[in-house]
C-alpha cells in the first residue's frame, strides 16, 4: 500500500531528495546486537512491521538507521518490514550510515555491498559518515563518498556530528565534486539547544545544509513520564541514576509541554517534536525513535497541528538554559 500523501515535503538541502519534516529512527530495530542493541529493545520481527505499517500510514515518508544499529539488523529488519507493507522503492526514502571508527575512507567502498544487501533492493538516498572518529579526513571520506555517488550506489551524501569545520571541510570536499553536502544529522531538542550557540545552526543555513535532530525528545524527558512520582518508581535504578539532577531543572519546561499539549488534545512530546521542526523554518527535520506502535502514532501526530507564535515563544523563554 501507498503511504500518506498528505505530509508537506521538505528538500534535503540542496539534493532533489523531499522528505517529511518528521521520519522514523531506527536504531530501535538493532535486535539486541551490538552497543546500541545492549541499550534497546529486542523487537520482533512483526513489532517491527507494524510500527513501520503505522508509520507509512501516518503520512512519514522516510526512515533512519545506520550500519551500527545491530551491524545491518536494523537494516535488514527495515526492509523487511516496507517489503511485507507492499511498498515500493521510490514510495520510500532511506537513510543510513557508515561507521568510521578505527577505521579509514577506505573501508567506505569496501562495505557500501553490505548495506546495499541487507537493504535488498532499497536504495540508499542519503549515505552518512556517523562521526568525525574515523582515522582519515573529511576530505578523504566525501571523496569516497563521492565515488559511490559516481557509481550510482547511493544517491546523495551527509555528514553526522560533525562540528562546524568539519562540516565545511566536508562541504568543500564535496563541492569539489561537483556535490552538495545533503544533512548533518546532530543532537537537538528542547533540552539540547547547542547548535544554536556553537555555530552549527548558522553554518547550516549558510551553506543550505539540512539539519537532522536525532534525540528530539530529550531521551525521553520531555514526554514528561520521567516527571511522574508514581511512574518514575518504575524506572530502573541505572537509569535513574542517568537521570538524577535532570527532572527539576527540567520541569517548568514539561509542565509548559504539558499545559499547551492539553490546548491542542496531544502530548507533550508531540509539542516538543512540533517545535523543535517549526521554530527555525524548514531547516530542521527530526527523527523520533519508536520501539512501540503508540510512539509511531505519536509521531505521526505531530505533525497534525499549528503552535501558535506566543506557544513558540513561551518554549523558546524556557529552553533558553538550553543554549
Amino acid at each position: 500500500m501507498a503511504p500518506n500523501k498528505t505530509a508537506a515535503r521538505i528538500r534535503l538541502g540542496q539534493t532533489d531528495i523531499e522528505v517529511t519534516p518528521i521520519g522514523l529512527g531506527g536504531n530501535k530495530f538493532s535486535g539486541g546486537k551490538g552497543l546500541y542493541g545492549l541499550a534497546m529493545p529486542d523487537l520482533s520481527q512483526a513489532e517491527i512491521d507494524e510500527i513501520i505499517q503505522v508509520t507509512l500510514d501516518g503520512g512519514i515518508n522516510w526512515i533512519d538507521t545506520a550500519e551500527m544499529y545491530g551491524f545491518g539488523h536494523s537494516e535488514k529488519a527495515i526492509a523487511s518490514a516496507l517489503r511485507t507493507a507492499g511498498i515500493n522503492d521510490d514510495q520510500v526514502v532511506i537513510a543510513t550510515k557508515w561507521m568510521p571508527l578505527f577505521r579509514t575512507a577506505g573501508n567506505i567502498p569496501r562495505t557500501i555491498d553490505k548495506r546495499i544487501k541487507f537493504l535488498d533492493g532499497y536504495v540508499i538516498d542519503l549515505y552518512m559518515v556517523h562521526n568525525p572518529l574515523g582515522f582519515s579526513s573529511p576530505e578523504a571520506e566525501m571523496d569516497a563518498m563521492a565515488d559511490l555517488v559516481e557509481a550510482g550506489k547511493i544517491r546523495s551524501v551527509g555528514v553526522s556530528n560533525f562540528n562546524v569545520e568539519q562540516m565545511r571541510r566536508a562541504h568543500q570536499a564535496l563541492e569539489r565534486r561537483g556535490l552538495p553536502l545533503a544533512v548533518n544529522q546532530v543532537e537537538y531538542s528542547l533540552l539540547n539547544r547547542k547548535i544554536e550557540s556553537n555555530g552549527i545552526l548558522d553554518t547550516a543555513k549558510e551553506l543550505g545544509v539540512t539539519l537532522i535532530a536525532w534525540a528530539p525528545l530529550g531521551s525521553g524527558l520531555l514526554t514528561g513520564k520521567y516527571h511522574d512520582p508514581e511512574r518514575y518508581k518504575q524506572v530502573p535504578f541505572g537509569r535513574r541514576m542517568m537521570l538524577r539532577g535532570k527532572l527539576e531543572p527540567s520541569r517548568p519546561l514539561v509542565d509548559a509541554l504539558k499545559e499547551i499539549a492539553s490546548s491542542h488534545d496531544v502530548t507533550p512530546a508531540q509539542v516538543a517534536v512540533n517545535w523543535l521542526i517549526n521554530f527555525q523554518g524548514e531547516i530542521v527535520v527530526a527523527i523520533p525513535g519508536a520501539s512501540k506502535v503508540k510512539h509511531a502514532k505519536e509521531s505521526a501526530g505531530a505533525l497534525s497541528f499549528t503552535l501558535s507564535d506566543e506557544e513558540m515563544a513561551k518554549l523558546d523563554e524556557l529552553s533558553r538554559p538550553y543554549l
